[in-house]
């Protein structure tokens, strides 16, 4: 009976593709990283999981991949696309104005934590030459899932693409380095790193030149034709040709696919090339996410979970203090330093490349490879939670920061203030306009990044949490003559409302409302003014429209101020009112649009 079930390339396929197009749009809709989300799918169809059982249960082949090693190619193609996409992303100039952080931070962060995680390897038992080797190898971090989950355009994704493209460039060196160790290695080894060095240097200024001169024109042809299975078609070519030749001098082939997009960043095709390869990246990442989770055997994790745990906490610690400490001592914000940090710290892709050079050159013995391929399999199935572990690091630091920075500026700050809680972009209208009539304000938001931008734009903004009843008492110590709730969140607001009308009986309370039933209970709650966003924006828009359709003004204003009422009316009822709340009805434009125009002025 089970010799009827026959597996092929097609039921892979059927897998991979399942994940692609069910598994993981139910893991976003759950809210969890679909990078977690292919590597868990990885270790329930992989030969580990539920292909463990093909034997007994026949069908299982359909539903599990046979064939790891097949799968491999599509998922080195996915790297090497991925690193394509970062190239088109990097231009010579801001490559070239990365060089210190590249080659200082990133040398220095690689060779640091390989020194301390080999240190401390050595001294647990592991011999000179195999805690080298193991150093070298979970230093390195991993760049197809890091920079996907941070980009590459804000602080922390530079800092990050700079120390993993140092990395990506270690990475033969340090195979050929472990080469050279290996008890039957000669000096003929380190005569071939220098040699191998030496080409590479030489073939990728080669490869540079020569595609700043024949890729325009190529891209140009296809692009004539008006077919964009061509340009597809030219622009795998050129990766596919660069990491061959990467490849054929001894480099890896994400080198190539570097460079090739380095230099059609520098044509105007790029943004066309990006936009066409990214569904390839996407599903060739996907199956390398998969092959990772496949090396996870269950089994053995439950078995020695203690070990494997104590092993990847360590690394994880002694990576994210080194990284931290050098961006800090680079001149990077502590909130940047911290997150990057974090998010830096588990073991790379690339090093199951190394363990691998490690056991063939014998450093290590398989058992001890088998031990850390787990670690580092483990870590790259973490890595999405250490992001979300780093950004809350990075909030926390920025927040102490800004914390000690508010407790000052809240003690000389002026007395009799109109107090914005919230800067989103409602927040920062409100402040434009208060200081457009010259009134003096106060903004307080609990987004550190928000704060910081804001501040260096010259709002007079402050870090701090709402919710804390610390930050309402200091608060009612500068003696605010207004409050006004701007926070997108109705049961922040709510709570809020009911908690500032306790501690200021007398004072106007303005709340921004999401609609006139959020209003509703506003004003239950004691706020002096509801402003429903929804309410106030289909007003206007109806307006708008009906003025542009030809309706005279006085019927538009009119069938508005009686839409307006019954609203208004109908939120009394519900909030149980003894006056209909004004709902932002005093607006002058109502009575008075603006000359030569049949339109009136929108609210603000």
């Amino acid at each position: 009976m089970h010799g009827d079930f026959a597996t092929s390339g097609f039921s892979d396929a059927l897998v991979i593709l399942g994940a692609a197009g069910i598994v993981i749009p139910a893991f976003a809709r759950l809210r969890i990283s679909p990078v977690i989300g292919f590597i868990l799918v990885g270790m329930i169809v992989g030969p580990f999981g539920l292909g463990a059982l093909t034997r007994e249960i026949g069908w299982l082949h359909y539903v599990t991949i046979s064939n790891a090693e097949g799968i491999e190619p599509f998922a080195e193609l996915g790297i090497v696309l991925l690193l394509f996409s970062i190239g088109l992303e990097l231009s010579f100039r801001r490559l070239w104005g990365m060089r210190s952080l590249v080659f200082g931070t990133g040398a220095a962060q690689l060779l640091g934590s390989a020194v301390l995680i080999g240190a401390g390897l050595y001294f647990s038992g592991e011999s000179s030459s195999g805690a080298v080797a193991l150093g070298l190898a979970l230093a390195l971090s991993s760049t197809a899932i890091v920079l996907p989950l941070v980009g590459t355009h804000g602080p922390v994704g530079r800092s990050a693409l700079a120390m993993l493209l140092f990395e990506d460039l270690a990475l033969v060196p340090i195979v050929f380095l472990l080469g050279a160790m290996a008890p039957a290695a000669g000096g003929s080894a380190v005569g071939s790193l220098l040699g191998t060095m030496l080409i590479g240097g030489v073939t990728a200024v080669a490869m540079l030149f020569l595609g700043r001169r024949l890729l325009p024109p190529l891209f140009a042809q296809a692009a004539r034709t008006k077919s964009p299975e061509l340009l597809l078609s030219a622009c795998l070519l050129v990766v596919i040709v660069a990491s061959l030749v990467t490849t054929a001098i001894g480099f890896s082939a994400i080198l190539g696919a570097l460079i090739a997009g380095m230099v059609i960043a520098e044509t105007e095709y790029r943004g066309e090339v990006e936009v066409m390869t990214a569904p390839f990246r996407g599903l060739g990442l996907g199956i390398f996410l998969i092959t990772v989770g496949m090396s996870v055997d269950i089994r053995v994790v439950l078995a020695d979970w203690q070990s494997l745990l104590i092993a990847l906490a360590s690394v994880l610690a002694v990576k994210a203090v080194v990284t931290g400490f050098l961006l800090r001592m680079s001149g990077a914000q502590s909130a940047v330093a911290a997150e990057t940090g974090v998010l830096m710290s588990s073991p790379s892709e690339t090093t199951l490349i190394v363990l691998g050079s490690a056991t063939a050159a014998q450093l290590i013995g398989r058992d001890t490879a088998a031990f850390w391929q787990i670690v580092t399999a483990i870590g790259l199935t973490v890595t999405p939670l250490l992001a979300k572990l780093g950004r809350l690091a990075g909030s926390r630091v920025a927040g102490h920061e800004l914390a000690d920075k508010m407790d000052a500026s809240l003690d000389s700050a002026a007395l009799g203030q109109v107090v914005v809680l919230g800067f989103g972009r409602v927040g920062r209208m409100v402040a434009d306009m208060l200081e457009a009539h010259g009134k003096d304000y106060l903004a307080i938001d609990s987004d550190s990044d928000g704060v910081s931008t804001a501040r260096k734009e010259g709002y007079d903004v402050l870090f701090g949490d709402v919710a804390r009843p610390e930050l309402i008492e200091r608060l009612k110590e500068r003696e605010p003559i207004a409050l006004i709730l701007t926070m997108d969140n109705p049961v922040l607001v709510k709570r809020l409302a009911r908690h500032l009308r306790a501690v200021f009986p007398d004072l106007p309370i303005v709340a921004r409302a999401r609609d006139t039933e959020h209003a509703s209970e506003l004003y239950k709650a004691g706020v002096t003014d509801a402003v429903p966003e929804a309410l106030e924006a289909s007003l206007q828009l109806s307006e708008a429209v009906l003025v542009d359709l030809g309706v005279a003004m006085g019927p538009v204003i009119a069938s508005i101020h009686e839409k307006r009422d019954e609203l208004r009316a109908r939120i009394k009822a519900e909030a149980d009112l003894d006056v209909a709340p004004r709902l932002g009805g005093r607006r002058l434009r109502d009575a008075q649009p603006s000359a030569g125009s049949n339109r009136s002025t929108p609210a603000v």
